[in-house]
């Protein structure tokens, strides 16, 4: 993608958000931020027992690139499993969004990415605590 292209990438995801307002149902959620910058992105999360991503949508606000990124993650993470979401790396959501356009904002870019790996945490160590209960 030309330089461009991935501006205009972005600005559909902030002006046309995929996925975006609460899940009602969620087996999941999680609230993350950038102290620094003020930027928010909250996700939703229902999963189903075999561990692939049934529904997600997010909430947030801050600058175009960290809303951007959760909208085209959630849009990447529906249907996928778990597993396929815990191999995707901070480089590989850069290089989907446009390394050139991100690359002095990665804090922003890879938020979704860090509070997305945190409701999934979440939600496996809720799983393991009521396999735990007698």
């Amino acid at each position: 993608m030309d330089r461009q292209a991935q501006i205009d990438f972005i600005l559909d995801h902030y002006e046309n958000p995929r996925h975006y307002g609460p899940l009602p149902g969620a087996t999941a959620v999680w609230k993350g931020g950038n102290r620094g910058c003020g930027d928010v992105v909250t996700f939703y999360l229902k999963v189903e027992p075999i561990g692939r991503i049934a529904d997600i949508s997010f909430e947030g606000e801050g600058c175009t690139i960290s809303q951007a990124s959760a909208s085209y993650l959630s849009e990447f993470a529906s249907g996928k499993t778990l597993d396929e979401l815990g191999r995707l790396d901070h480089n590989d959501l850069i290089d989907a969004l446009g390394r050139e356009i991100v690359t002095q904002r990665t804090r922003c870019a890879t938020l979704s990415l860090d509070t997305l790996r945190a409701a999934i945490r979440k939600r496996e160590r809720e799983l393991v605590a009521a396999q735990i209960k007698p």
